[in-house]
């Protein structure tokens, strides 16, 4: 990919409006009307991405951001509008289980991971994502965080293998598949997010409810897909998971360490692309981090961009109030500017770029 300046000059942006980049922010609600709580976050605020939901969890309501193709474009098209900066729109758009976009909402069928691995066709593999890219391009969304490059290390995980989100048992099948599925999304100009650093599939656990420990389950092969698209160019996001491995950092989960993201990820595998969070509302950080300490050690660990989904818990985050944390810890010296203008600035450069292989 060849490097460009930022779209936009950092020293045109006040301090408030750089913050607000590093966030991506989930909301409730299916349009962008005049009032409404997300045009409000959009035009006072302005973050640097959004993401979408078709359920309310915490309502348990069937819909939530998504209903049909007709009325997700048009909310799409009224969020860049909105915007004054330019938005990300990320989704989870997986296939199978891990289902945004369901046919119930005319969208069309896609398959899982785990089936993808097995027939073990990456030219099936390219086509399912390319497919799935040219939904995505068609709706005006922007990343798609997937493929999810986790090692099916553990049958009985309840949130990996068991809902077939692993392209296999070997690094070799996840890493081959997990380049097709990069390409084909790159085709149509969606940028793809690996997921999740540094491997959540060899433990039973699930940082949506708590801390999980992969210390004794772990392997090293488990970055060898990651290694692998750094290498090829092709991995320009990746989102980290919350689990915890003492051999890296003994009190920390992966997201807020400063062993694992700057010394692993950065120095040793070399990767310059942006760094996202899992969502910082699961419990593996909501029930042991207050939201200024999770930033403060995040930003320091080299995070780029914090998911706040929204979706998680009763009392949603607000753009604003997470700014005003950020603020805090520049104005105490816990964290710099250069380091936010360091993020700004790649995301900025990202946001006037296409992936890779939609260029070549």
């Amino acid at each position: 990919m060849s490097p460009r300046s930022p779209i936009i000059s950092l020293d045109t942006l006040p301090i408030s409006k750089k913050i607000a980049q590093l966030f991506l922010i989930g909301f409730r609600g299916s349009d962008v009307s005049e009032g409404s709580e997300v045009h409000h976050m959009i035009q006072e605020v302005g973050p640097g991405a959004v993401i979408l939901f078709d359920q309310d969890m915490v309502h348990h309501k069937p819909v939530h951001n998504i209903s049909s193709p007709k009325q997700l474009q048009e909310l799409c098209e009224a969020l860049h509008k909105t915007s004054s900066l330019p938005l990300w729109i990320g989704i989870d758009q997986e296939g199978g289980l891990v289902n945004r976009l369901k046919p119930e909402y005319g969208f069309p069928e896609t398959k899982s991971h785990a089936y993808l691995g097995k027939q073990d066709n990456t030219e099936l593999t390219y086509q399912q994502a390319k497919d799935i890219g040219s939904v995505l391009r068609e709706m005006h969304i922007s990343i798609n965080f997937t493929p999810v490059v986790d090692i099916a290390k553990e049958e009985g995980s309840s949130i990996i293998a068991k809902r077939e989100r692993s392209f296999g048992r070997s690094s070799d099948v996840v890493y081959r598949h997990a380049k097709a599925y990069l390409e084909g999304l790159g085709s149509e100009g969606i940028w793809g997010c690996s997921k999740h650093f540094p491997g959540h599939g060899s433990t039973k656990g699930d940082t949506h409810a708590g801390f999980v420990d992969v210390t004794e389950t772990w392997e090293v092969d488990e970055l060898l897909p990651y290694s692998s698209l750094i290498e090829d160019g092709l991995c320009s996001m990746i989102m980290t998971a919350h689990v915890i491995h003492k051999d890296f950092d003994t009190h920390h989960p992966a997201t807020l360490s400063e062993h694992i993201m700057p010394k692993l990820l950065r120095e040793k595998m070399g990767f310059d692309g942006l760094v996202f969070t899992d969502d910082m509302q699961m419990r593996a950080i909501s029930n042991h981090y207050g939201t200024k300490e999770a930033l403060k050690m995040g930003l320091n660990a080299g995070v780029d961009v914090f998911c706040f989904g929204n979706n998680l818990l009763p009392e949603p985050a607000k753009l604003s109030d997470l700014v005003i944390l950020v603020e805090q810890l520049l104005d105490e010296g816990l964290i710099s500017a250069n380091r936010i203008d360091y993020s700004v600035s790649k995301i900025l450069t990202m946001k006037g770029q296409l992936p890779m292989t939609l260029k070549e």
